[in-house]
């Protein structure tokens, strides 16, 4: 009798973990993705980079029919969201929207970067920039950019340049004006954009190299002078302006990126899934509208062009960082 009951319970007990093992087959193969995608952005809600995150995530969230959740883990120039991501699961359910600071400056600026911008992550797939523009307060007797590094020449030392942080690309883009016009400016910066522009709309500093979407309205409103723009041609939203290679001016390039990558050794089938689908949502009409609205210069890639571009990048910056002596720690 006893044996009996220990053959019913043994019996039961496989039956149980047959029906388990039958259950969790499904989800395992379900295909990706199963579940909500978390999208981290290394900056507050409502700048560039969280602009086009939500703006990607949605369109991602509307084809899935899983929520793809932007996350704000803002701080340390990027670097706070993207050490998150570099240490999540390679599963896919984790990803970043990537920026020139966190992947490209950064790992030129910090000894102790807490990740590899390249090792600990997958490229997925690039989005596009946001091109810096050459602003000046209106007083600045300077109608061109070669008015001003003629002014710049004149009086050494005396013209400063806001940014929005050490180590931001407003900062690293007056470095490179430096080296190529050949001029001393002075570098003030700032916390943040909001400051930088305001101490500029006051005439408390002379220029700014930001990015266009806290310039565009003062500039059209006549309260900042546009003298550049980093583009390879003139854009729509500010036609008068020059590039700087119209004015006179190659090998000009700074501007703040973004790309969509997730932990390094998530699985090729993924990858090549979102960088399809990224592509595909940049090419849907409202979803370009609105990232064209703020600036956003788009492009496609794939992985591997991507990864291509992020190399490039870094050793670019890191020859900018070395000739002009900046350390953050």
């Amino acid at each position: 009798m006893i044996e009996r009951k220990r053959r019913v319970l043994r019996t039961a007990i496989a039956l149980a973990a047959l029906g388990a093992a039958t259950l969790a087959a499904p989800a395992a193969g379900q295909p990706y993705p199963s579940k909500p995608v978390r999208m981290i952005v290394g900056f507050p809600p409502g700048g560039g980079t969280d602009v086009v995150a939500r703006v990607i995530s949605q369109r991602l969230s509307d084809w899935w029919g899983q929520g793809v959740v932007v996350e704000n883990r803002a701080g340390a120039t990027g670097t706070i969201g993207a050490d998150v991501v570099a240490k999540s699961p390679a599963d896919g359910y984790t990803l970043i929207m990537g920026h020139v600071n966190s992947h490209a400056i950064a790992p030129n600026l910090f000894k102790k970067l807490p990740y590899d911008a390249l090792k600990d992550f997958a490229p997925v797939s690039y989005v596009g920039y946001v091109p810096n523009v050459l602003v000046v307060h209106p007083a600045v007797p300077a109608r061109t950019m070669k008015d001003l590094i003629e002014l710049a020449k004149s009086k050494p030392g005396q013209l400063n340049y806001a940014s929005s942080g050490t180590g931001s690309t407003q900062h690293l883009a007056g470095e490179m004006f430096k080296q190529l016009a050949v001029v001393e400016i002075v570098h003030v910066p700032y916390k943040g954009s909001g400051q930088a522009i305001g101490d500029l709309l006051a005439g408390v500093v002379t220029m700014n190299f930001d990015t266009m979407p806290p310039v565009v309205d003062h500039i059209k409103g006549g309260r900042l002078r546009a003298l550049a723009i980093s583009t390879p041609q003139r854009l729509a939203q500010l036609p008068d302006v020059p590039t700087f290679l119209e004015e006179g001016m190659s090998g000009f390039d700074v501007t703040n990126w973004y790309g969509v990558m997730a932990p390094g050794g998530t699985p090729k089938e993924i990858v090549v899934k979102l960088n399809a689908d990224i592509n595909k949502a940049m090419k849907e009409p409202d979803v370009r509208a609105r990232l064209e609205q703020v600036g956003t210069q788009l492009r496609e890639t794939r992985p591997d062009e991507f990864e291509a571009f992020m190399k490039a990048e870094i050793a670019k910056y890191a020859k900018l960082v070395k000739d002009a002596n900046i350390r953050l720690d």
